[in-house]
């Protein structure tokens, strides 16, 4: 798949998720609101890393290191899409230039 299907599939999500919330009487988060569970992600990303470090006993944490990585990928697509960044193009223009980077000689 894509990268540009990948980010309408979480759209899709996300608009799901939305029609849940008006279900229950709910709004819709705000993208701050999405920023601040893609926070919660990351921390609970970081414990799974720390597990499958040995630093922390966690069952099955091969499944949820896999399921969070996901669960933060679609964060960070949302989030692209809703702030109106190209995502893909942005990816190539930071991969281009840290390639740069590495290519030029060290400062004299």
């Amino acid at each position: 798949m894509e990268l540009a299907q990948l980010s309408d599939r979480a759209m899709q999500v996300h608009a799901a998720f939305a029609a849940a919330a008006t279900r229950r009487g709910a709004r819709a988060w705000t993208r701050e609101e999405v920023m601040q569970g893609f926070v919660g992600d990351v921390g609970d990303l970081m414990k799974l890393v720390m597990a499958r470090a040995g630093a922390r006993p966690i069952a099955d944490v091969e499944a949820k290191l896999a399921h969070e990585l996901s669960d933060c990928f679609w964060s960070i697509l949302v989030l692209a899409r809703l702030y109106q960044v190209d995502l893909e193009g942005e990816f190539l223009r930071t991969m281009a230039g840290l390639e740069a980077a590495q290519a030029a000689p060290p400062p004299a």
